[in-house]
């Protein structure tokens, strides 16, 4: 491994940038560190809930959690044995025979090893569990903004084809992909739309909650991985890659420390089966281990509880998709693991290629490597030769993916994590094309329906462009995936007449649009290019021939970044094509200054 991991924490992205209605904050990595901590609480001492007592009935200090694997079928003698050596059953997941013990008994796993009909028995983590798992704290509910933010076609959607495939299909509402995750803001105005309250749940410390709003977040990631799967095609903020199916929120994640042990796994993947789920998200590793070894025996115990819960998942017609990982790393070449565990203290092992990234290595699932804007790796990217299924856009530099973030908010965010979310989408399309179609197929299709990718000139990319180790299968394609062919190029009019934009006044340009009969498009593309050295003074709107504004965007007022080009899209389906349409540039501030350089519009 040649380039330092952009983000160790188990959550599988590496930068976000928030913006409420506009206003941007972006949040880097300080010269010399390991890690950049985005959409998390930054550890238990800013925990957004106030942690219960610490004498909740039934903990006590040393208490740990582990799983206890037994035949499936009906597991209560190997319950009664817990009772009996110093244990307390927590769940038990009798369908694939995994029973969740707690022990405050250093000498717990040892006895239970030798007890009759126990196969495997692993602790899931090297710290206590937390008091708060006797008696969970909802997740607060954060007030909403509302947004003058349009949905435009953001890079990364046009990458895969989705603006295309949203004329053809947004998908079926019938099809639901639940987002095992951090939570999800299921009140957002983007999501709210299409969000599965019924089938949501929090699976933190491995038991189902299903208190109303116990799947709300408990950060920001779920949030956003939600957005890009399915925000609904509203007018206002982002679409989703499948803006029509369902979202169901699982949140596995633990409250403070936003981490994802194997007993909480285990309960999304046999919720997800339970309730009918076509696709997962799985935008995380399971904690405390990046990899988790055969020749361990807790972690042998973890890979067999978690393998059971994707395997049952998927026997009931849920496939999982999975991102790859941030820490450019080949996994088909596994040499060390320095940052495991990840509760405690982490230290250095020599690991082998039998240790396994769960649940992204597990039989069945999809694994997704992360694309910057390009026929490229993103740089943080898990790589691996028969390891990587498919690859989409996750991402990467000044290019980030835009989608939702709690209280009505936006923001970028680089990682697997993002990528992940654009093959759930692409998966939940197939879905809603062929209801019939069994996971087996659909991972199936998400391949060959991919555009390949070839290699770059680097020589860890081995294989060929139909399948390598950068890119697997290739970058999937939202429109190949419901059997869309491109739609023809409308009629296309542009002025490229400069038109200076000065400080604290109003710009405008002209288009003259003729030959165009009945009213123009719902999805009018509005093409700008504004040069302007500060482009946070800027709102921009189109207005039509009979005077109607149309916002564009309100740039935040901290968004010092130059220029503004991009391509808007407006349901201007109200207005009579032929007339003089304008781009309206407004600059609100003083100092900076600069030009509409020019602008088009395609019906």
């Amino acid at each position: 491994m040649t380039t330092p991991r952009i983000s160790r924490h188990r959550l599988r992205r590496s930068l976000l940038s928030l913006a409420a209605a506009g206003a941007a904050l972006a949040l880097t990595t300080p010269a010399g560190a390991a890690d950049t901590d985005t959409g998390l609480p930054p550890g238990p001492a800013a925990a957004r809930a106030v942690p219960l007592a610490q004498t909740a009935a039934g903990w006590a200090a040393g208490t740990r959690s582990y799983l206890v694997i037994t035949a499936p079928g009906d597991t209560t003698a190997v319950r009664n044995a817990v009772a009996s050596n110093g244990g307390s059953v927590f769940a038990h997941y009798d369908a694939i025979g995994v029973v969740v013990a707690h022990s405050s008994s250093a000498g717990f796993a040892t006895a239970m090893r030798s007890v009759a009909g126990v196969q495997k028995v692993g602790a899931t983590r090297t710290s206590d569990v937390p008091a708060d798992a006797y008696s969970p704290t909802l997740p607060s509910t954060p007030s909403q903004s509302t947004t003058t933010l349009t949905e435009t076609a953001r890079w990364d959607m046009t990458r895969i084809n989705a603006d295309k495939a949203w004329a053809v299909s947004t998908g079926s509402a019938s099809v639901t992909v639940g987002v095992l995750d951090t939570g999800v803001d299921d009140r957002h105005q983007d999501i709210a739309p299409n969000f599965d309250a019924a089938d949501s749940v929090s699976c933190a410390y491995g038991k189902a909650d299903a208190r109303a709003g116990a799947w709300r977040d408990v950060g920001s990631h779920g949030t956003h991985v939600a957005g890009t799967i399915a925000a609904a095609k509203n007018g206002k903020g982002v679409i989703g890659v499948a803006p029509g199916v369902k979202i169901a929120s699982v949140r596995i994640a633990e409250p403070s420390t936003s981490m994802f042990f194997a007993e909480n796994t285990i309960c999304g993947f046999m919720w997800a089966g339970d309730h009918g789920f076509d696709v997962t998200n799985n935008s995380y590793y399971t904690d405390p281990w990046m990899f988790n070894c055969p020749d361990d025996p807790d972690q042998a115990a973890i890979i067999e509880g978690v393998r059971r819960a994707q395997e049952y998942a998927e026997g009931k017609g849920s496939l999982q998709v999975a991102a790859a990982g941030n820490s450019n790393y080949d996994l088909a070449n596994k040499r060390t693991d320095n940052s495991s565990p990840n509760d405690s203290t982490p230290v250095n092992r020599a690991i082998i290629n039998a240790c396994v990234d769960i649940p992204t290595e597990l039989p069945g699932v999809v694994t997704v490597a992360a694309m910057g804007n390009g026929n490229i790796k993103a740089s943080y990217s898990n790589f691996g030769r028969d390891v990587i299924d498919v690859a989409a856009p996750g991402g990467d530099g000044a290019y980030g993916v835009y989608s939702t973030l709690p209280g009505g908010k936006y923001g970028n965010m680089n990682g697997t994590s993002m990528a992940s979310p654009h093959v759930a989408g692409v998966a939940a399309l197939l879905k809603s094309a062929d209801p019939a179609a069994t996971p087996a197929e659909l991972r199936a299709r998400l391949g060959t329906q991919a555009t390949d990718i070839a290699c770059p000139s680097d020589s860890r990319c081995t294989g060929t462009t139909a399948k390598n180790a950068f890119f697997g299968e290739g970058q999937v394609d939202a429109l190949k995936a419901i059997g869309g062919t491109p739609p023809q190029p409308g009629r296309y009019f542009e002025n490229t007449t400069d038109v200076t934009v000065a400080d604290n006044a109003t710009a405008e340009s002209q288009i003259s649009v003729t030959g165009v009969a009945g009213n123009a498009p719902a999805a009018l593309k509005v093409g700008v290019d504004v040069k302007h050295t500060y482009r946070g003074d800027l709102v921009l709107s189109l207005v039509a021939p009979d005077g109607s504004a149309y916002p564009l965007e309100d740039f935040a007022d901290g968004d010092s970044a130059d220029d503004v080009v991009k391509t808007y899209t407006v349901d201007a389906s109200s207005e009579t094509a032929s007339g003089t349409w304008k781009l309206r540039v407004r600059d609100i501030a003083t100092q900076d200054t600069g030009r509409i350089d020019a602008w088009n519009l395609t019906f």
